[in-house]
């Protein structure tokens, strides 16, 4: 019986993480196509009342992804630590994600622009952190294929990840003083000022994507443990 318990907690606890991770999945491209979606006035705005509600359920998604695997190996304290923090990023993304449709609807106020700078900064940090959150999780997992390519890839996504607020910070430097490279204002004038901001989350894919499959990998790999390759 004393056998019995701990096995079941166990398997329960397997079961959230496995539920949460594929919260984590899908919630990051819905997260990110509503978000940009609800910003750039498409049909999500038609409504002017409800229109904060896609981008507030998609990012309390991933927080809600997150809240699940809080369940599994509660006595580790870095996987908490490293948990709480991305709980915590994903708890402010919720809390910032109807900035997205009253900015559009009143796109002169200054407090929105604001709420939306702090909301793409928290992303990252949200990424981030997610990034950090797999990394502890497959240092857990008896995979050390999983283990090796999830340091490399962690890696990479913290290199882009940090490199993008400082690639927007250059561009607005340089952009006040006139100095823009004369190929970059050439690709701006192509893109159009409606689209000006599609090289940003051209960018913010590779890193999430990366995430994605990440996130794929850890689940097959505790489905593996759990159930055997084959089944």
């Amino acid at each position: 019986m004393s056998e019995t318990a701990p096995k079941t907690e166990l398997m329960r606890s397997l079961g959230r993480l496995v539920r949460g991770l594929s919260a984590l999945f899908w919630g990051l491209p819905i997260a990110l196509v509503l978000c940009v979606q609800t910003a750039t006035s498409g049909w999500l705005n038609s409504n002017e009342v409800y229109g904060y509600i896609p981008p507030l359920a998609a990012t309390s998604l991933l927080f809600y992804g997150l809240w699940l695997m809080g369940e599994f190996q509660k006595q580790e304290r870095v996987w908490t630590v490293a948990l709480d923090r991305a709980k915590l990023a994903s708890l402010v993304n919720v809390g910032l994600s109807p900035f997205l449709h009253w900015h559009e609807r009143l796109p002169d106020e200054p407090l929105f622009f604001w709420m939306i700078a702090a909301l793409g900064l928290n992303g990252l940090i949200f990424l981030l952190s997610l990034n950090l959150v797999l990394k502890r999780l497959a240092a857990m997992l008896p995979d050390e294929t999983l283990r090796m390519e999830t340091r490399a890839f962690t890696s990479v996504n913290s290199l882009v990840l940090v490199l993008i607020p400082a690639l927007v910070v250059a561009y607005f430097s340089l952009t006040r003083v006139g100095g823009l490279p004369r190929s970059i204002r050439l690709l701006l004038e192509l893109i159009g000022p409606a689209n000006q901001w599609l090289p940003l989350i051209v960018l913010v894919l590779l890193p999430t994507s990366i995430t994605m499959s990440l996130i794929w990998k850890t689940k097959e790999a505790i489905l593996g443990s759990v159930f055997g390759p084959g089944r």
